[in-house]
């Protein structure tokens, strides 16, 4: 095989991989964005920038608060439920239970389980090629985070998400869906009443 230059920009070896980026797509200049997209990074640009505060706002209560709400977000939300449970169907939970480690998922804002388990999937099926929703032969900044904000490359390949007909069938998941945004909301908005500024930065922007 020739040699490559190894790069984490748009062409080349990925840095410490054996992935050659062999397609563009431009991050930001010269494409279209949508209000999701315009949405998303201000989403991101918010809670990375509450982080800034972190040193300044700590407190025993918002630091619990903060490893209380990773256990339950990020852990059983996203890595139990998410993943294994809805992308994988690695286990089987009663109903109830599913839903609420679902509903934690949701507030660790990485969009609702239809959208999650549907690019999942898709990775799966398709790792590292031109249908990889973050695939790397785009480049390492895209599939580390640039498609999170090209909303337009998920709709052009992946419109009709077939892939996700078990929960697109279940009333939870769809309510889910529509009202997504707004759970997400409501969360940084309850825990705002209950610890104010320090809870803010280390829950919400902690996640």
């Amino acid at each position: 095989m020739r040699n490559v230059v190894t790069t984490f920009g748009m062409k080349g070896k990925i840095f410490m991989s054996d992935v050659v980026v062999s397609r563009k797509r431009n991050l930001f200049y010269g494409r279209k964005w949508n209000i999701l997209d315009i949405v998303t990074i201000i989403w991101v640009s918010f809670v990375h920038f509450l982080m800034i505060f972190a040193p300044f706002t700590f407190t025993w209560g918002a630091f619990w608060a903060a490893f209380l709400c990773y256990a339950l977000c990020m852990m059983l939300g996203l890595t139990l439920s998410y993943h294994r449970n809805l992308a994988h169907r690695s286990l089987k939970l009663p109903k109830w239970l599913e839903y609420a480690f679902a509903y934690f998922g949701v507030q660790a804002a990485q969009r609702d389980p239809i959208f999650w388990v549907s690019i999942h999937r898709t990775h799966h099926q398709h790792v590292d090629s031109d249908k990889d929703p973050h695939s790397p032969t785009y480049g390492f900044w895209f599939s580390h985070i640039g498609w999170l904000f090209d909303s337009s490359f998920i709709v052009e390949k992946y419109k009709e998400r077939k892939n996700v007909e078990d929960l697109k069938s279940q009333a939870f998941y769809r309510f889910i869906k529509r009202t997504y945004l707004y759970h997400i909301l409501a969360f940084a908005a309850v825990v705002y009443a209950l610890g104010g500024f320090p809870y803010l930065v280390w829950v919400v922007g902690g996640e």
